[in-house]
């Protein structure tokens, strides 16, 4: 094995490819399912990454899916391999893995991550566990459940210092409602904020992940595609590779496929602009910007794509129209898929109340979710708590104040 991956590292580099030094673990299924579930070796304990776990175990012995590698985004940068891959997906999951470390390198939106990450979340993995101790698991594991239930609503493009005596955000409306909580939510103590701290950290970890999925897995399909085809694999290996990636490349009935929309839009660019086309657009793209620029009607109709929806008890299409699919792509690509919501009032009523607005653009909230969700925010935040939105196009009112959730129609609020 060691013989094959400095073979195809030699290729890779021998292509252009630029990545850390890399660490492989060769690691059984159960340990390799117990790091996709927490999306990382080292992370604090929750229900939540068991469950997790127990769906990716179910489909792996029921051989309906199957996780081939694991690679983290450090440096050196950690590659985790299937104990049960055979030699041809070794091969193929090593280029893969080489090509998402040039991609984490070279990425403007990788660029502020921490090389040592695994030990900052080892580190934070430890203090939470020594909260447990001191207050309970019960207490802390329902409050990591309240900072998780909102753990997206995050600013990941906004640079401060993620500790509880650094700088408060300033006033106005703002994006990032896990850092306005962890400054100004009035009942906290040291311990809460902290695990706030923690979540937030690791969430702007993990967004750059989120918002160049499509990229990032074209980009690692395109090269472990070029560097395979340059080994010299015997006819059986040739067979059991292409299979491999036929499989890889099947189109789903009901979501995009990351791994053949990007190979595709690659491979598109290359052929119109040039293999160094290719390396410049990797250094500081994104998936609404390779969607946006690069999603042409070609791309579209040998896709096959197109807008649908739930309409009574079946399934239809709606546009075929390469403009309105790629707009549509794009629009559900906005904040990573989740909605945007601006802390509009830390103050309402004169009655130190949350007051939340929802960044209407055309999509509505899930109402069972939204008032699921808000009595979270009210254990966060210690007093009751707004969020307005528009349902049915008019601006209506959520509101929670430790007993049941309420509604109503208002007029726009002006804080």
């Amino acid at each position: 094995m060691e013989k094959v991956i400095d073979e195809i590292m030699a290729k890779a580099e021998e292509l252009g490819l630029d990545f850390y030094e890399m660490r492989f673990e060769i690691c059984p299924a159960e340990i390799l399912y117990t790091f996709g579930a927490c999306g990382m070796p080292t992370r604090f304990s929750h229900w939540s990454f068991g469950k997790a776990f127990q769906r990716i175990k179910k489909e792996y012995d029921y051989n309906l899916s199957r996780i081939y590698e694991l690679v983290i985004n450090s440096d050196p940068c950690y590659a985790f391999l299937l104990q049960d891959n055979t030699l041809v997906e070794n091969k193929l999951v090593v280029a893969h893995v080489l090509a998402h470390c040039d991609f984490f390198k070279n990425n403007a939106y990788f660029a502020l991550t921490p090389p040592d990450k695994l030990s900052d979340m080892e580190a934070s993995a430890v203090r939470i566990r020594e909260y447990e101790s001191r207050y309970g698991r019960d207490e802390v594991e329902a409050f990591l459940d309240a900072v998780l239930s909102i753990k997206e609503h995050i600013d990941p493009h906004r640079l401060v210092k993620n500790t509880t005596t650094g700088k408060p955000p300033p006033a106005g409306p703002q994006k990032d409602l896990l850092l306005y909580i962890m400054h100004h939510a009035h009942y906290l103590e040291d311990w809460q904020r902290d695990i706030i701290g923690i979540i937030r950290d690791e969430m702007l970890y993990f967004w750059p992940l989120m918002e160049t999925k499509i990229t990032n897995e074209g980009w690692a399909t395109f090269w472990h595609l070029r560097i395979i085809r340059s080994l010299d694999l015997s006819e059986k290996e040739v067979v059991e590779f292409a299979k491999m990636h036929a499989g890889l490349l099947q189109p789903s009935r009901w979501q995009l496929n990351p791994y053949l929309v990007g190979l595709r839009i690659w491979q598109d660019i290359e052929k119109r602009y040039g293999r160094e086309a290719l390396f410049e657009l990797r250094s500081y793209t994104n998936d609404l910007s390779l969607i946006r620029n690069y999603l042409n009607e070609d791309l579209v109709q040998e896709l096959d794509l197109y807008v649908y929806a739930n309409i009574g008890q079946e399934w239809r299409v709606l546009d075929r129209s390469w403009q309105n699919v790629r707009d549509t792509i794009v629009n559900n690509l906005v904040n990573c898929g989740h909605p945007v919501i601006y802390m509009e009032d830390g103050n309402f009523n004169n009655r130190g109340e949350l007051y939340l607005r929802h960044a209407y653009e055309g999509a509505e909230l899930d109402i069972d979710y939204l008032e699921n969700t808000l009595p979270f925010v009210y254990k966060l935040w210690g007093r009751p708590v707004h969020l307005e939105t528009v349902v049915d196009e008019k601006v209506t009112l959520f509101s929670y104040q430790g007993e049941r959730v309420s509604r109503r129609f208002v007029k726009v609020h002006q804080p």
